[in-house]
């Protein structure tokens, strides 16, 4: 059993940064990789980033990449996801995931409860 908790969330204007937490319980963090993963009123849950177990290979979706960091410290059980210029279309609750490496949030099957972020205009 693994759990897992987001934190970092809240509100903030377009163009600011804010960094979220995900936090897990056990030794087995290290074994699986980390995705974030956001959902916005209405819509389908959408890939965000994810990272390998070593934290040395790194992957982004389109919308968020040059913008957005992920990052993990295994000897901390912990992942992070640095968000930098943010926009209003970045509103959703952000989940982590632990899981397979990939884009696919069926790959994943430990997930956090979420932490909300908004981006005002």
């Amino acid at each position: 059993q693994v759990q897992l908790v987001e934190s970092g969330g809240g509100l903030v204007q377009a163009g600011g940064s804010l960094r979220l937490s995900c936090a897990a319980s056990g030794r087995t963090f290290s074994t699986y990789a980390v995705g974030w993963f956001r959902q916005a009123p209405g819509k389908e849950r959408a890939f965000v980033a994810a990272v390998t177990t070593g934290g040395t290979i790194r992957y982004y979706s389109d919308s968020v990449k040059g913008r957005f960091t992920i990052s993990r410290d295994n000897a901390k059980n912990t992942a992070y996801l640095q968000m930098n210029s943010l926009k209003p279309e970045d509103t959703a609750v952000y989940y982590c995931a632990l899981g397979q490496y990939g884009s696919d949030d069926r790959q994943y099957v430990y997930w956090g409860p979420g932490t909300q972020v908004t981006v005002s205009s």
